[in-house]
């Protein structure tokens, strides 16, 4: 079933339009979309075949041109923790996030702001510097890689501690979360060495509102 917000005794219907970039952040705003329920609606971009950049036609929608952005009414709103936090705050209803001030819920703030602030920076470098030719550089393996391994073996550490990313609970922390975890998967690879990264990556990919999302953002390179 669908989900349309009902306030005090009448139904508003929901108009969120995510504008969406073929391979990029926008999946997981689908696929929480899809957990929650909501209806939307996608519109589409696709990145240049030489440059990788978002099409101009972003601008139009926000000043940066990139995706994810999402439209709700009069609303535009980018990035994709705070469109995250704004889907679940407004449209939530206790789903997908734990109880305001408690412990988890702090817990739940820092992976959602960590995704992005600490883990996506370096993948980014590291994108950057392959795509230069500047893989074999002292500055991507004496900073980057290290640091990439120190990251990421701290999540894994993390992930030993409970089935999701906040506790036993799933959240849209890991929806925020699964993007770093793609990336790295695509970029550095994981193995049995890393058995929670894989495990979490696993239990994701199962989950059929993560399904549903596929089937309406389509093709998705991240994952291949």
């Amino acid at each position: 079933m669908r989900f349309n917000k009902i306030v005090t005794g009448h139904t508003i219907k929901i108009m969120i339009t995510i504008h969406h970039l073929n391979n990029s952040r926008s999946q997981r705003v689908l696929w929480l979309l899809e957990e929650l329920a909501l209806e939307y609606e996608i519109k589409r971009y696709e990145r240049d075949q030489k440059t990788m950049l978002a099409p101009e036609s972003l601008r139009e929608i926000h000043p940066l041109g990139k995706s994810p952005v999402i439209t709700d009414d009069d609303l535009t709103l980018a990035e994709s923790g705070a469109i995250i936090e704004y889907l679940v705050e407004r449209y939530g209803e206790g789903r997908l996030a734990p109880k305001l001030g408690s412990k988890e819920h702090l817990r739940y703030k820092y992976w959602l702001h960590y995704a992005e602030g600490s883990a996506m920076p370096l993948l980014v470098m590291k994108l950057i510097f392959d795509n230069f030719g500047l893989g074999d550089s002292s500055a991507n393996r004496e900073f980057v890689a290290p640091q990439i391994k120190l990251h990421f073996d701290y999540i894994e550490s993390e992930l030993a501690k409970n089935t999701w990313f906040v506790g036993e609970e799933f959240t849209a922390a890991d929806v925020q979360m699964s993007f770093p975890l793609e990336a790295v998967a695509a970029q550095v690879g994981l193995d049995a060495s890393r058995p929670q990264s894989m495990g979490f990556l696993e239990r994701i990919h199962a989950r059929p509102a993560y399904q549903r999302a596929l089937e309406r953002g389509g093709a998705y390179q991240l994952l291949s």
